[in-house]
């Protein structure tokens, strides 16, 4: 059962070519090729920022911390609301098991 199965190898079914032999090349040295011609750098496109677009930067910037800002917050207040019952939990078992010792 935990031994591994290795599959067999069917026999070819269509036709089987042989192998091709490649003969080898000779390489004759010839006379180097010139260095190409160093091309100038293409100018990148400058980015200017318009009073439009910084205004639109910084609201979506501040949009995002804001986002995330909530995101946090309410992981923090389910965080502490599970603490808080899981307290309320274990205070109300106290009680009960420490009744039921008095009873007896």
């Amino acid at each position: 059962m935990f031994r591994p199965k290795i599959p067999t190898m069917p026999q070819p079914s269509g036709l089987v070519n042989p192998p091709v032999v490649v003969q080898p090349t000779t390489i004759t040295p010839g006379t180097p090729a010139p260095a190409p011609a160093a091309a100038p750098e293409p100018s990148r496109p400058v980015v200017q920022l318009t009073p439009g677009t910084a205004v639109a930067l910084v609201g979506a910037g501040t949009a995002v911390v804001l986002v995330v800002g909530t995101v946090l917050v309410s992981l923090l207040l389910a965080v502490a609301v599970t603490s808080a019952s899981v307290a309320v939990c274990a205070v109300v078992l106290r009680s009960l098991i420490a009744s039921d010792a008095k009873r007896r």
